[in-house]
């Protein structure tokens, strides 16, 4: 049966963390399953096709195509350097000469007496999978890569910026209202994941590229800066493969947001463990969500898997309004109507009764509000 509220964001103190890691095409996995991994170790590695450079040798010497074979200087599969001659033709009772010089260093990889082209291909690029965060080396796909498990803490956020890394909690504010600005970043967060609390701005982003900090993770950002950091308007995308120097993970919108207690807390509780983070965003079909992976035990003997199913709304779960006058707001339902009632838009839906950590309450449309699960 289906559940009539936004399935929202996972906050968990202690699950089983399962991912697969796989390389974009069949390569070499360089692990065996049972080992315990670093997040930065490499799991399996291949090599992608050198990008092809077309050359118009014909054309160049000033020859018949057909004829390109009988000048040229390498064969198929040779390797070729930068600038090296390829291809020679003589003219005018071998006077002049024309030449034909490698564009890249490469191999040739077709010649074409049809076209009057050749083909170069540049060296292959070499592609390696880290482990992403520390675990154990669960299953092996053969020549695709393999699945990392691990237990500990597991949060999402609502979007982010940046691929993945890890390193070390640090905290850098002592509330989750307290925006992170400059003055509160130091050589000291160098190489590590920072924990903020409200929001960030840009030179406080600025600040944390400079000193080399690899992720933040905060509960707001303003869209203007967002634009700035990236040098584009985003608008409807697939985050995560920017280079921007660190990751960020925003736990609860735009502007200033309050971070949630809960998630403040689960990160102040880990503070000098080893963490991985995320910043790839989909909003779109295929909801991908940013995240950080807290990994406490390694070794999985004796763990039990989590159920599967996530439980609906109920009375005491923590929610999350998504939708204005209250989007941002936090707080916990305190009642579920079963009968419809109707909105001003004079739609009628099924509503919730939640009450805010102020005291104030208020009655939401159930699709205006994502649960945070636990």
């Amino acid at each position: 049966m289906a559940h009539a509220y936004t399935p929202g964001l996972r906050v968990t103190t202690r699950t089983r963390i399962v991912k697969e890691r796989r390389l974009p095409l069949k390569g070499e996995v360089v692990v065996k399953a049972g080992e315990v991994m670093r997040a930065e170790d490499v799991v399996a590695r291949t090599e992608l096709p050198g990008n092809v450079q077309p050359v118009k040798a014909a054309s160049m010497l000033g020859i018949h195509q057909e004829d390109l074979e009988e000048y040229m200087l390498k064969k198929v599969g040779d390797h070729v350097a930068k600038d090296e001659v390829i291809a020679t033709a003589k003219s005018f009772f071998g006077l002049f000469k024309s030449h034909v010089k490698a564009p890249v260093d490469g191999t040739v990889e077709s010649i074409s007496t049809v076209t009057g082209q050749l083909i170069i291909r540049e060296a292959p690029i070499p592609v390696e999978v880290h482990a992403y965060f520390d675990g154990t080396v669960t299953e092996i796909i053969p020549e695709e890569g393999v699945v990392m498990e691990a237990v500990g803490a597991f949060l999402q956020g609502i979007f982010g910026v940046g691929g993945e890394t890890s390193g070390e909690l640090a905290l850098a504010v002592q509330k989750p209202d307290e925006e992170l600005t400059p003055d509160k970043l130091n050589e000291s967060h160098a190489g590590k994941i920072v924990i903020g609390g409200s929001r960030i701005q840009l030179p406080a982003i600025d600040r944390a590229k400079q000193l080399g900090v690899r992720a933040v993770v905060v509960g707001g950002i303003d869209d203007a800066d967002l634009k700035q950091l990236l040098g584009y308007d985003l608008g409807v995308a697939i985050t995560g493969h920017e280079t921007l120097g660190l990751s960020l993970v925003v736990t609860e919108g735009f502007g200033r947001m309050t971070m949630a207690s809960r998630t403040f807390d689960l990160l102040g509780g880990h503070v000098g463990r080893r963490a991985s983070v995320n910043g790839a965003t989909q909003i779109r079909a295929g909801v991908m969500r940013p995240e950080v992976i807290i990994p406490t035990e390694t070794h999985l003997t004796d763990v039990r898997e989590e159920e599967g199913e996530v439980q609906g709304l109920t009375i005491g779960s923590p929610i999350r309004a998504i939708r204005t006058p209250y989007f941002g707001r936090l707080g916990e339902v305190t009642a579920l109507p079963p009968e419809l009632q109707k909105l001003e838009s004079e739609a009628t839906v099924r509503v919730l009764e939640v009450r805010f950590p102020d005291g104030s309450t208020a009655v939401l449309p159930r699709a205006n509000v994502e649960m945070i699960e636990t």
